[in-house]
């Protein structure tokens, strides 16, 4: 049997197939969309500067390559398409719900000045896929840390899970409190409450939550501090901001299972009936 090639082996060890380099490819697409639409902000990102001896310096954007880089890494492992559409799908549908909300109460608002910019939409969904393995991650290497017995172990991420959720939901009661007089506001604290209060598993939310926040803040941080979304508190980024990423890749995950339950359940009927055995022709 022949030996897999060296390009083969190395692409393995992080757990990489060849639906990830198709992956790659919608990746490096929406991308170049994005960078299309962020041309004015990305040429700042490289603009040549005149120092004190008057000469040019070329000024690079690390953080921003960072995160590209960073979720580049996370979405080509272990890249499934199946389940990844449907990942990309909640990020997709979610991020416009969040950013419509977001911008049309102006709780945070684009230095294009649009309700929402429809270009940061395909950003969603890309973050969603790199938060779904990180979580993924912490979930491997929690496991390889903590040798207690399961009960044990859900009983821990029972309490960090209500602890974790109430604080985040005073925290967006407190952040939304300006535009409480907006129905979409509303919505989401309605949403959000529904969310937390009928959980389905304590350990995976709270390290979804974990791993979009862990995102959320590098992403956050660019685009504060590059003035490309701005909060009204004007923080670089606000806490909120941060966790916020948190509880949306939860509430798409619980999104995801929700429509999934509610399929199987319209389509069950058919299914046992497919199942009934025809009877033979000649009675």
């Amino acid at each position: 049997m022949p030996k897999p090639s060296l390009l083969r082996h190395a692409a393995s060890l992080p757990g990489w197939s060849r639906q990830s380099f198709y992956l790659l490819g919608g990746y490096l697409a929406v991308m170049a969309l994005i960078a299309w639409f962020w041309w004015p902000l990305a040429r700042d990102a490289f603009v040549v500067d005149a120092g004190w001896d008057g000469e040019r310096h070329w000024r690079f954007d690390w953080l921003l390559l960072g995160n590209f880089v960073a979720m580049f890494l996370l979405i080509m492992a272990k890249a499934d398409w199946r389940a990844d559409l449907k990942i990309a799908l909640a990020g997709l549908a979610g991020g416009l719900a969040i950013e419509c909300w977001g911008t049309q109460t102006n709780l945070w608002f684009y230095y294009t000045s649009q309700r929402p910019p429809l270009w940061i939409i395909p950003a969603w969904p890309i973050s969603t896929l790199a938060t779904d393995r990180l979580a993924r991650l912490l979930g491997w290497t929690e496991k390889l840390i903590d040798h207690r017995p399961f009960d044990r172990r859900q009983r821990c991420f029972c309490v960090a899970y209500w602890v974790v959720f109430t604080g985040f939901y005073a925290l967006l009661v407190w952040f939304a409190a300006p535009s409480l007089d907006k129905s979409l506001t509303w919505v989401a604290l309605v949403l959000c409450a529904l969310f937390i209060l009928t959980p389905v598993d304590f350990r995976w939310a709270t390290l979804t939550f974990v791993a979009g926040s862990a995102l959320g803040y590098f992403l956050e941080r660019w685009g504060t501090t590059r003035q490309c979304w701005t909060y009204y508190t004007h923080q670089t980024p606000p806490l909120f901001a941060v966790l916020a990423h948190g509880m949306a890749c939860v509430a798409f995950w619980r999104a995801r299972t929700a429509s999934h339950w509610t399929l199987l359940k319209l389509t069950r009927p058919i299914n046992n009936v497919a199942r009934v055995p025809l009877p033979p022709d000649n009675q």
